[in-house]
């Protein structure tokens, strides 16, 4: 079981990788959109109508696509010196509290996400000025979140599949 889990969780973490890299590039799109938009408006003085509302749709999928990335990256605050105290089954206990919220917190909003990019893409709603399709932007965000909730339950997974000596230096 630790060798299968070890290898679904390089899988995750290289999808996690891609939803980084998404991410890099809707922040570039949105740089150089909000740019065109700033030099349009004060340089051109013709206003582009459409700027704000795509880069603030592009905001939310923005937002979660890199959380998976950042699981994988033990990027998330925390507070060490208790991990730091205890000893291997108490921080093996202590850690597996950790995931448990964060699965509990990450399937919460997967259920919705994916919920919402259904109804959107069922509803046919759009945005107000683009008239782009709605699910496009809960699509990622949902999958992210998926993704996310995913690779929590494979930390934990590999967490209980560890020697208490790996354990010595594992955060």
């Amino acid at each position: 079981m630790g060798q299968i889990a070890e290898r679904v969780l390089a899988q995750l973490n290289r999808a996690a990788l891609f939803f980084a890299y998404l991410g890099c590039a809707m922040v570039f799109v949105q740089v150089a959109w909000t740019s065109y938009g700033v030099m349009m408006r004060y340089v051109f003085s013709n206003p582009d109508a459409i700027v704000t509302e795509a880069t603030a749709l592009l905001l939310f999928p923005v937002a979660f696509v890199g959380l998976a990335y950042a699981l994988r990256e033990d990027a998330y605050p925390r507070v060490t010196f208790l991990l730091d105290a205890l000893a291997p089954r108490g921080r093996r206990l202590l850690l597996t509290l950790n995931y448990l919220v964060i699965i509990a917190v990450g399937v919460f909003f997967s259920i919705a996400s994916v919920d919402a990019t259904i109804k959107s893409f069922h509803s046919g709603a759009a945005s107000e000025i683009l008239l782009w399709p709605r699910y496009l932007f809960w699509a990622p965000s949902a999958a992210a979140i998926v993704l996310f909730s995913a690779c929590a339950v494979m930390r934990l997974i590999t967490l209980w599949n560890r020697s208490d000596d790996e354990l010595k230096g594992c955060l």
